[in-house]
């Protein structure tokens, strides 16, 4: 066979053209790869939007927002149990639209010491506490604010059926044993000395704050008052009383909760504070507390006054006296303050009868079954008393519709 030279013309051209489809084919071979990467991009930015479609929107935090204290509240008691649902706690909601009440005291943290909803403080948090009952907490407050209804959260701050378990050395102890001591009904307290339940106190408030209540109500901020007190330690230095510790843990209350924002605070107190001049072995004293406080509640509840008391046979089913003799005992001992040469001007300007925002009763117990006529005449005669504001305390919240006038104007 005759060879062909490597340099001959037929040679060459055979050459090119194999150098021609060897780069014809790298082009589409690029080609057809780039392609291949775009149509693999697509298919990615593809499915990652039927991913982002298919996917729950995210809704954007609420806004949260606060009501000013009204200059008149009168507000009905909550449960976060009835709050927990929509359908059982649109009765309450129906009536303080539709009525004169204007408020609602719901519950933050009740007596099993479980808070209502979660919370993100620490201090709080990490002890475990908090329960998520009011899912919705932030929308219902929000709801209730679309409607110009004033939010107060009430705290249960000593009397706590959780932390008296998991938090041993918080509690009030026996002196004879150590063990925490109870009440008859089995209730343990927590120590009103302890700066670690203060510290919870003061974070529960805030992130209540935080989450749109507009008002801090603190209950049970006092020692037991039956039992077997002989047996309570009462962790007291030398000379100091209930009343003191009481004071110091008002006092640290009132600085912290209001520090980074002057929130709303308000106190419930025994009712019979009004007109005794001790502080009745649970440490609360009328003109005392006044000073700490936006708001102080006496729990002015007729049928909780023993018979004799005021000079009336029977209080429970006599609340226009009853109610009149307690709030005419407030408005003395703060006078009798007032007119003190040894109180400073400051300490005065704190302890006023503006101040007084009683609890009233709505429910009834034992013999005393409470109608319409007996609500509205515990109104009466705080109005007639000079107050206009009141918080109205049912349990059950079912309340009284008939003792409720109808609201005049858009509260």
């Amino acid at each position: 066979m005759k060879r062909v030279s490597l340099t001959s013309p037929l040679a060459i051209g055979i050459a090119g053209i194999v150098i021609i489809g060897a780069v014809f084919l790298a082009v589409h071979i690029t080609h057809a790869r780039a392609q291949a990467r775009v149509a693999q991009a697509n298919a990615v930015a593809a499915a990652q939007a039927a991913i982002a479609a298919a996917a729950p929107q995210v809704p954007p935090p609420p806004v949260i927002t606060h009501i000013a204290t009204p200059p008149v509240v009168k507000a009905l008691y909550m449960t976060s149990w009835i709050a927990s649902s929509p359908k059982l706690r649109q009765h309450v909601v129906d009536m303080v639209n539709t009525t004169e009440a204007n408020a609602i005291v719901l519950d933050i943290k009740d007596e099993t010491g479980h808070p209502s909803f979660s919370i993100e403080d620490p201090i709080v948090a990490n002890t475990k506490s908090p329960e998520k009952r009011i899912r919705d907490v932030v929308p219902f407050i929000q709801e209730l604010h679309s409607k110009n209804v004033y939010v107060i959260g009430r705290i249960v701050v000593f009397k706590d059926g959780y932390l008296t378990k998991t938090e041993p050395t918080w509690t009030l102890a026996k002196k004879s044993d150590g063990t925490p001591w109870k009440d008859p009904k089995g209730s343990a307290y927590l120590d009103p000395a302890n700066k670690l339940v203060w510290d919870y106190t003061v974070a529960l408030a805030k992130d209540a704050y935080a989450v749109g209540f507009d008002e801090i109500n603190f209950d049970y901020i006092r020692y037991p008052s039956d039992g077997k007190l002989s047996d309570l330690n009462y962790h007291l230095a030398q000379d100091q009383t209930r009343a003191d510790v009481l004071d110091s843990f008002f006092k640290y209350l009132s600085t912290n909760v209001k520090k980074d924002a002057n929130i709303p605070i308000s106190a419930d107190v025994f009712g019979q504070t009004t007109t005794e001049n001790t502080d009745m072995g649970i440490g609360q004293i009328l003109e005392h507390d006044l000073q700490y406080f936006d708001f102080v509640a006496p729990m002015i509840y007729p049928s909780h006054y023993a018979p004799g008391t005021y000079g009336l046979k029977d209080p429970g089913a006599q609340p226009y006296a009853l109610i009149m003799a307690a709030l005419k005992g407030a408005k003395t001992k703060i006078d009798k303050f007032q007119a003190d040469p040894n109180i400073s001007a400051e300490t005065k300007a704190s302890v006023t009868y503006s101040k007084i925002r009683p609890w009233l009763q709505d429910f009834s117990i034992g013999r005393d079954h409470y109608t319409a006529e007996m609500v509205s005449a515990q109104m009466k005669a705080t109005y007639d008393s000079g107050i206009q504001s009141w918080l109205m305390w049912d349990p059950s919240n079912k309340y009284t519709s008939a003792a409720y006038p109808a609201d005049s104007s858009s509260h």
